[in-house]
Parts: structure tokens; C-alpha cells; sequence
């Protein structure tokens, strides 16, 4: 296995906070099995081979029981955020607990199916000094953030769903929720985060353009199959996962 660029330094989070209502269970979403093991497992055993220094899973909803079966996994803490003020709120929970040297990759919890090459290229095009963005086309964008661009084609911008202009969701390319960037640029950046949007909470895409704003280059690393990227929200999405796990 190549080694992965600034593994010395690497820190990954992985935001398990969401309480995940449409599941209609007791149970946690991130807890919910896929193929035999809990979604926020796949996404551990996904990032195993990375030799990050750290890995820091962002808790909230029924946290104890989030917490209790990620006990004794080498490298592990758990961080509670309580409220859930959004993502970028979620992400400040962690920086007390990240280092200042190397680059940070975001996960999402309940995004089970990413891949080791797909996590590993996104560091890479980080590299511990750019904000990288894994990003796909999809045909039906409908829920996610928009990636914004200049007529270079130069990432400007992440506009969410919820507070898109009318010429904004006719853009197909879209952010899957998960990056990777300069830890020490990180922790900054968030803690800056405001929130003054419709849903008034702290959004994580919002440092998009206060990188730009800032010269820090921002890149979109494409991922190649919409599987890796699918979320778990409802439990037809989970059967529609299981169903790819097993035709795979």
C-alpha cells in the first residue's frame, strides 16, 4: 500500500452527531447495519490504512451509545456537540483535540461505502496546503450543496440547497459532504463561521469562500462512483445500499 501524503499529520473527524428522524428507529443512525457492520464502522475500516494520528468522531444524538461501540478502537475519541448548531458548528467541537500541523479529512458518519483510494486521493490533493473538495455530477442534485465556479472554472464557492439562488440548483456538480484541508487553516476557519443564513446555523461549506477570499487554493477532487458517496437518511436508502454492497 503507497503511503498516504502527511500521514504523520493527519487528523480525521467524522461527524455521528445527526439523530437521523426519517430512520424511524430507536437506534442511532450511524449505528445502523450495512452488510454486517454499522455504518460509521465502514467509514472506520475505510480510514484504518490511512495512519492518521488521530481520528475524532463527532457524537449527538444518543452519544453514549455512539460512544460505547467505538470503545477501544486505537487513536479513537469522541466529542460531543450538543447543541447541533450544522456542520460547521459540529467541526468546532474537534478543534480543541486537533493538532496544528498536517491536514484534517472530514467524513460523514452515515456516508458508509467510501473507499481508501477515494480518502487517500483526497488528502493527497490537499497536501497540507489547499482545501481539496470531493465533489460528483449528479443528475438529481436536489438536497446538496452546489460547488460554485468562476468563468476559470476555479472553485468559488459552496452554496447549500436550502439558501440557493434560482440559477444556482441547475448546477450539477455538488459537494458530497466530505474534504480535506490544512489543519492549522482549519481550526481557524471555523471558529470564524457565521450564521447568518435561513436555517441559522454554522455551515462547515461556508470557509469555501473565506479560503478563496484568503488565497488558499481550493481544488475539487472527483470521486468516480456515486455509491461512495450515497448517504443513509431513511431506511429505503439503506436498502438501496445493501442492495449495491450485495450486486458489487
Amino acid at each position: 500500500m503507497d503511503a498516504t501524503p502527511n500521514a504523520d499529520a493527519l487528523s480525521i473527524v467524522v461527524m455521528a452527531a445527526g439523530k437521523g428522524t426519517r430512520m424511524k428507529s430507536a437506534l442511532p443512525k450511524v449505528l445502523h447495519p450495512l452488510a454486517g457492520r454499522s455504518l460509521l464502522h465502514h467509514v472506520l475500516a475505510s480510514t484504518a490504512g490511512l495512519g492518521a494520528s488521530r481520528t475524532i468522531v463527532i457524537t449527538g444524538h444518543e452519544a453514549a451509545r455512539v460512544e460505547a461501540a467505538t470503545a477501544g478502537i486505537d487513536r479513537l475519541r469522541c466529542v460531543r456537540q450538543e447543541p447541533q448548531l450544522g456542520t460547521g458548528h459540529a467541526v468546532q467541537q474537534a478543534v480543541p483535540h486537533l493538532g496544528d500541523q498536517g491536514s484534517t479529512l472530514i467524513l460523514n458518519g452515515d456516508v458508509p461505502l467510501i473507499e481508501a483510494a477515494t480518502a487517500r486521493a483526497l488528502v493527497a490533493a490537499c497536501g497540507g496546503t489547499k482545501l481539496a473538495l470531493l465533489t460528483i455530477a449528479l443528475a438529481d442534485a436536489s438536497g446538496y450543496g452546489r460547488i460554485v465556479r468562476n468563468d476559470k472554472q476555479e472553485v468559488r464557492a459552496i452554496v447549500e440547497h436550502k439558501d440557493a439562488s434560482d440559477e444556482e440548483p441547475a448546477t450539477t456538480e455538488i459537494y458530497t459532504g466530505m474534504l480535506a484541508a490544512p489543519t492549522a487553516w482549519l481550526k481557524r476557519a471555523v471558529m470564524a463561521l457565521k450564521n447568518e443564513n435561513k436555517q441559522k446555523e454554522f455551515y462547515l461549506t461556508d470557509i469555501v469562500a473565506m479560503a478563496v477570499a484568503e488565497g488558499v487554493p481550493v481544488v475539487a477532487t472527483p470521486v468516480a462512483h456515486e455509491t461512495e458517496v450515497l448517504g443513509v437518511n431513511s431506511p429505503s436508502q439503506l436498502a438501496d445500499l445493501e442492495r449495491r454492497v450485495q450486486h458489487a
